[in-house]
């Protein structure tokens, strides 16, 4: 499970880097830039594409656990090749809805693609691959997908002007069959699955008792905070004292942010366990909402460096925090499980923080920054395993 060389690991990231940079560009990223025309075209409201798209994302936390246990039982290069089949579908129904009917099964073809096809799938079958050495993969995937919104919302928008919305979803089906599927039939090897139950590490893994409700929790808390900060940043900004270019500005920071705190965790990843880098990415949203609240338009990109930080941190601990405090064995029923209740909570930001900015302004901070802090508060709670015998 851990005998691949340097090279050969190389491979497997940037295959997979690649194709889940396409998984994200073309069904989580894809609303922000093709709801506004579909709705034009189909004669509805903006507000239902973005229903539609929360419950392919309800959907995708149904199937978590699904997805987790097929990788579990098979490897992940098979689920990962159906995921690019699956997600080609809902694009295909999209392409061709004339209405709400094919358009909302289009959306839940695509929740059920994302559930076997984007980062905890990814995770999984690295686990599959490598055991407990994959926590430096499943950075450098990070590291790649890291741009999906860099490079998916302009390739969206780009196919948008040139073929229209329908053509950019079939051009997006296209590439998960012609370019993806490919990459991940052929660079990813097949895996046995992680160890069976009744290892002596799984047996270990009781002793940790609460483990799993606290990291549900801690990520049901990032879930909620990135999403909606994701959907309200430039309008929070401008709440708290910044100008519409400088919101405009400081958001841009973000996606850098997130991958220069990836590239340092990389680094650093020797000298810095997981749960500690967990611990300080928790922390980084509060200070910046402490410095914004306290300085106003000023700290914007203070705010805006420190959030993409953290995120970027927490996107890795997503996938590395499950496999150092339970190692591999189960590790993709237990991510599924862990991803459902962040994908229900994602569902709901939008329109939680929303509520909250018309009430409070720039005073939801002090909601966002609890909730941090209450994520690490559980993170300080969690120890990791004094001793664990190596899967063989």
């Amino acid at each position: 499970m851990q005998g691949q060389s340097g090279p050969g690991r190389r491979r497997v990231v940037l295959a997979l880097g690649t194709t889940q940079t396409f998984a994200w560009a073309s069904s989580y990223y894809l609303p922000a830039i093709l709801a506004v025309p579909m709705a034009a075209e189909l004669g509805l409201s903006r507000s239902w594409i973005f229903a539609a798209f929360s419950g392919a994302l309800l959907l995708t936390a149904l199937l978590g656990p699904l997805a987790g246990r097929a990788i579990d039982a098979r490897g992940g290069r098979d689920v990962l090749c159906l995921s690019n089949l699956i997600l080609a579908a809902g694009l295909v129904l999209l392409g061709l809805a004339q209405g709400p009917l094919l358009l909302g099964a289009g959306w839940a073809v695509l929740g059920v693609g994302m559930a076997f096809g984007l980062y905890d799938a990814a995770f999984a079958t690295l686990a599959g691959l490598y055991g407990r050495e994959a926590r430096g993969p499943i950075t450098g995937i990070t590291l790649i997908a890291g741009f999906a919104s860099t490079v998916g919302w302009p390739a969206s928008a780009a196919m948008e002007a040139e073929i229209g919305w329908r053509g950019a979803c079939l051009a997006w089906a296209a590439l998960h069959l012609l370019v993806a599927l490919p990459l991940n039939r052929l660079l990813v090897p097949p895996a046995p699955p992680p160890a069976p139950p009744g290892t002596p590490e799984v047996a270990a893994a009781p002793a940790q008792r609460g483990a799993m409700a606290l990291l549900a929790f801690i990520f049901a808390v990032v879930g909620l905070v990135s999403t909606g900060m994701a959907a309200h940043l430039p309008r929070l900004l401008q709440e708290a004292g910044a100008t519409a270019a400088g919101a405009v500005a400081a958001g841009a920071l973000i996606g850098p942010a997130q991958v220069a705190a990836r590239l340092g965790e990389f680094a650093l990843q020797r000298h810095l366990r997981p749960l500690s880098a967990a611990r300080l990415a928790t922390l980084l949203h509060p200070i910046g909402a402490a410095l914004l609240l306290a300085l106003g338009g000023p700290a914007a990109a203070a705010f805006a460096v420190l959030h993409g930080a953290g995120n970027g941190m927490l996107t890795i601990a997503r996938g590395t925090l499950p496999l150092a405090l339970f190692g591999p064995a189960g590790y993709g029923l237990r991510t599924g499980l862990l991803a459902a209740p962040a994908r229900l909570a994602q569902a709901a930001a939008p329109l939680l923080f929303g509520v909250l900015l018309d009430a409070w302004g720039a005073g939801m901070l002090l909601v966002s920054a609890g909730l941090g802090l209450a994520s690490l508060a559980a993170l300080l709670v969690l120890r990791m395993p004094r001793a664990v015998t190596p899967a063989r």
